[in-house]
């Protein structure tokens, strides 16, 4: 038998990964069978699930209503990707061109954040973003909280969409930071000497040379931005109260609150599918 094995190489890596396809098989692969099984059922008259096959939960999506959900659940994610590859670029570039102990020093500071609990911060952000908190006292001592200053703070303020997005982007530019950082640290001093020996000015240089090598990491960066920002419902739950409501806030509330797991189960599937879709899209076409 050990014989056979050591003769076999794909049978040692078969045996190999046995353990983990157990374990994907039995907590996400039976999982998402019944989720797509349930989606297709009924709510019953007691919150149960009755199941019939028919697609009414799939057509609920389209109303306007929920649609709209979608829309802004995708807008939103979007929004956050870009903002945050827009601040994360410098930075991860000033950081990958830094000396080697500064380097370390900030990447550090980069990751403290994740020292502290998810909730806390977010916590944190609601006393920033509240009309008498940190920001507005901050704002107001300085003379800013007039013309377009008043307007800027009222549009972050505390339960509006833009201080969800603020608080999304905060959550999530160290994954777009990371990835491009691993793929600008790899970047060769020698192609940007190259180009100035040639002639390109710093723009061209970058544009031509650091921009293109860097797309693994801003593919990377905005992948893990997207699809964890696309199923965000704790932020819109605690900074946007009961005004923002996005895709994920949707999904929580049919399972917890309406108990109609069929229409919870196929948002949940379209959810996974737009997760899956807009990223492969984006990844293609780059």
């Amino acid at each position: 038998m050990l014989k056979t094995i050591r003769e076999r190489p794909s049978l040692q890596g078969l045996i190999l990964i046995s353990p983990t396809m157990f374990w994907l098989i039995l907590f996400l692969l039976i999982p998402l069978v019944l989720v797509v099984i349930i989606s297709f059922g009924a709510r019953g008259s007691y919150g149960n699930v009755e199941y019939t096959f028919n697609l009414a939960n799939y057509a609920r999506l389209f109303d306007p209503e929920y649609a709209s959900i979608l829309w802004d659940s995708v807008w939103m994610a979007l929004l956050t990707t870009v903002i945050t590859l827009v601040a994360g670029y410098p930075l991860a570039y000033y950081i990958a061109r830094a000396i080697p102990i500064r380097r370390s020093f900030l990447m550090f500071l980069i990751l403290v954040p994740f020292w502290t609990n998810f909730l806390i911060r977010i916590y944190a952000w609601m006393i920033i973003l509240r009309g008498e908190g940190i920001l507005n006292a901050v704002m107001t001592s300085l003379g800013l909280m007039r013309g377009p200053g008043q307007w800027l703070f009222q549009q972050i303020q505390l339960y509006t969409p833009g201080a969800v997005l603020v608080a999304m982007v905060y959550e999530f530019v160290p994954f777009m930071i990371l990835p491009l950082y691993a793929s600008l640290e790899k970047l060769d001093p020698a192609l940007l000497e190259a180009a100035a020996d040639l002639g390109a000015r710093p723009w061209r240089t970058f544009l031509r040379v650091t921009l293109p090598l860097s797309v693994p990491g801003i593919i990377a960066g905005s992948i893990q931005v997207f699809i964890p920002a696309m199923g965000m419902f704790v932020v819109p739950d605690l900074i946007g109260g009961a005004k923002t409501v996005l895709v994920g806030n949707l999904i929580r509330n049919q399972f917890l609150t309406a108990r109609d797991w069929p229409f919870g189960s196929a948002a949940s599937m379209v959810l996974m599918v737009l997760t899956l879709a807009l990223p492969l899209i984006y990844t293609r076409f780059f």
